[in-house]
């Protein structure tokens, strides 16, 4: 049965969905950290929404969205497969969180490695 982590972390993917990044920032805690396989870490709730605020910019030009595969969780730690989709392809991924009190407190993604030809970047 899934734990309060994940129901966390399916609202983070349901707000990410609708497009405006800026709007998973009041999912961290205020001492939260973020790291990013693409642009690096993010210590604190302001640093974290200002990625975000980029992140809006980006993913819009880039023309880059995300989709949820899979996610599993309890009370405090969470995993989830994704897809990035872009106009050069698709690449997966593995994001992993962590979960006190109803707020993000760590949150990491790693990519699959590329293997040439088509995949996005």
């Amino acid at each position: 049965m899934p734990g309060e982590a994940q129901r966390v972390i399916e609202r983070f993917w349901r707000v990410q969905d609708q497009g405006d990044y800026t709007e998973l920032a009041p999912l961290f805690a205020p001492d939260a950290v973020l790291d990013d396989p693409v642009y690096g870490r993010f210590e604190g709730r302001e640093a974290i929404l200002k990625f975000m605020t980029m992140m809006v910019s980006e993913m819009g030009h880039r023309e880059i969205h995300f989709t949820l595969d899979e996610v599993c969780g309890d009370d405090h730690a969470v995993w989830a497969r994704w897809t990035m989709h872009s106009p050069a392809g698709t690449r997966g991924g593995v994001g992993i969180y962590k979960v006190e009190n109803g707020l993000m407190t760590y949150y990491r993604d790693y990519m699959d490695p590329e293997t040439g030809g088509g995949e996005a970047q």
